[in-house]
């Protein structure tokens, strides 16, 4: 019997984001919050970076994911469980890049410009509140 994951739809807005299924494939941790996603449904291989993913991936003696793109967040407090996912910050990171990217090249325009503003606000949202909880000594921990 087929596992039953919550799929995402959200990002669904045209046919490069319809192709991509997303899945929920854990139970939501301590804070409520998933750890846990699988995409899929790209053709990574006729991806043109797939040369040089492939190639850092032989340098390492890794195989290459063949099934999806897994996005495994942070699990556990990391003085407990060690680093072992991303971060919202990390991905929110990748996405101003890119967007920050857009906005210098041909593709600029007012709604990307638009989106990086509030992709910029949501990490310095962020950033503050770890900065906040470190000044109160309890990053990296389950308390509030």
């Amino acid at each position: 019997m087929e596992n039953q994951h919550r799929k995402l739809t959200g990002h669904q807005v045209n046919p490069a984001n319809d192709t991509l299924q997303i899945s929920v494939i854990d139970q939501p941790g301590s804070g409520g919050a998933h750890h846990a996603y699988l995409i899929e449904g790209a053709a990574m291989f006729t991806n043109p970076s797939m040369p040089l993913l492939q190639e850092v991936a032989r340098d390492r003696r890794q195989d290459q994911a063949e099934a999806g793109y897994f996005v495994l967040f942070q699990n556990g407090p990391i003085p407990e469980a060690g680093v072992n996912g991303v971060t919202h910050e990390a991905l929110l990171a990748i996405l101003i890049d890119r967007l920050e990217c857009f906005q210098t090249g041909p593709f600029a325009n007012e709604f990307n410009g638009k989106a990086l503003q509030h992709l910029q606000l949501a990490q310095e949202t962020l950033l503050s509140r770890t900065r906040e909880r470190m000044s109160r000594g309890v990053e990296g921990s389950h308390q509030k």
